[in-house]
């Protein structure tokens, strides 16, 4: 009896507390991003003593027990290609034993069958951490069939496979997610080295949900420092390259739409962020590394009133965009120069290819990506100012039922652990 007072105890006494979104909200048409977020106390203590709901407060508490109601309706998943083991161990370690886990790998089969290896850590890991484990993979020829048969070839390349690419494995977790009824998924890369950082970012889905509204909303992390190492000596700048330059255009073309100057967005490249499925299957996806910023450009386009719409039954009810800053420091495997330039001219395109960009933002942005070219090393990929991005349909347009039953059915690489 001692053991179980003694656990309710430590349940009730784990607390999540941050400030409200209300310091400053950004609203564009039915649209509302909320300023940066700041968490105080990663484990607050003692149950407060005030009401949950007592707005007069500057900040609030969360305890477990209202996070794990949401983990239990939250997916958490993994894009995956050629990490390395024991990484991707250190992540799954990191979130919170309720969620469900979907792993989609694109990871090679050959000469060496990296995706086989995979399966077997998790089949191992599965055992002793006791976690429910879905797994997938990307290249599946089944699944490509699959996507034909539902008629959703917007995933597929002109060969009839399932394109490479980041945004075409989210597309496929979300389906995952959404056969098993999941509320909300969540995005977790799979290079962090800190499962603390990890743990982390799942619990700041779950709040960011607690918070919201709507039952459309967007939950995106904003990393409290990306560490590297600089002549030997451990640096913590708070932005990449990539962040510091697609937060400046995002926030330029906000500025633009309102007439007020604005710092708003502060994820533009939020790998770690979170989605209702209600709007995750509402949203168009932009193909490869643009995927993120192009979630921010999407739901201006479709409920920022500035185009032409037919969703005004979400639009009634309004989008919610929280952003929150991490404690932990996030770092990751280091990838090249090749593929930043490839991430920049991604996330830069996404914004300059949008109908909402206006002439003086494009003609920046074009000049921004025409002096990254010159600066280049002459053995990296030119860059293409012409690119546009593929554009994947909503998943709404699928029958999830007859998905499910092809998937279970048909597919070579389909697991449940």
């Amino acid at each position: 009896m001692y053991l179980i007072y003694k656990l309710i105890y430590i349940i009730e006494c784990e607390y999540m507390r941050l400030d409200y979104p209300s310091r400053h909200t950004e609203r564009i048409g039915a649209v509302s991003i909320h300023e940066l977020q700041k968490i105080y106390e990663l484990d607050s203590g003692e149950m407060p003593r005030t009401s949950a709901h007592n707005h007069e407060q500057s900040t609030r508490a969360y305890s477990y027990q209202e996070l794990s109601s949401i983990f239990r309706e939250l997916a958490i998943v993994i894009p995956l290609k050629n990490e390395k083991i024991g990484l991707l161990e250190g992540v799954l370690s990191g979130i919170p034993n309720e969620c469900l886990i979907i792993i989609v790998s694109n990871s090679e089969r050959a000469p060496v069958d990296r995706f086989s290896m995979e399966v077997e850590m998790i089949r191992q890991y599965s055992q002793f951490a006791d976690k429910k484990i879905m797994v997938i993979h990307q290249k599946d020829n089944e699944l490509a069939k699959i996507f034909k048969k539902v008629k959703y070839t917007s995933i597929l390349d002109s060969k009839s496979h399932i394109r490479n690419g980041k945004a075409e494995g989210m597309v496929i977790g979300i389906l995952l997610a959404k056969m098993q009824k999941k509320k909300y998924i969540g995005f977790i890369d799979s290079d962090n080295y800190f499962p603390g950082a990890v743990n982390e970012y799942v619990k700041i889905f779950a709040v960011g949900f607690k918070m919201a509204t709507t039952p459309y909303s967007n939950v995106r992390v904003s990393w409290r420092s990306k560490p590297k190492i600089v002549n030997n000596k451990l640096q913590f700048p708070k932005w990449g390259r990539i962040s510091e330059y697609s937060n400046k255009y995002l926030n330029a073309l906000i500025s633009n739409i309102t007439g007020y100057e604005s710092e708003i967005i502060s994820t533009g490249n939020a790998g770690e962020h979170a989605l209702s499925m209600t709007l995750a299957e509402n949203l168009n996806y932009s193909s490869g590394y643009s995927v993120e910023p192009y979630e921010f450009i999407n739901i201006l386009e479709k409920f920022g009133g500035l185009l032409p719409t037919d969703s005004s039954n979400i639009i009634e009810k309004g989008i919610e965009i929280f952003q929150i800053e991490s404690r932990n420091p996030h770092f990751h495997e280091e990838k090249g120069a090749d593929h930043l330039t490839g991430m920049m001219q991604a996330s830069l395109l996404a914004i300059n290819n949008s109908k909402i960009c206006n002439i003086e933002l494009t003609k920046e942005i074009k000049n921004h990506l025409l002096m990254l070219q010159i600066k280049q090393n002459y053995k990296s990929p030119k860059i293409n100012l012409q690119k546009r991005h593929h554009i994947m349909d909503p998943i709404k347009v699928i029958s999830i039922e007859d998905f499910a039953d092809l998937v279970i059915k048909n597919s070579k690489t389909f697991l449940k652990i």
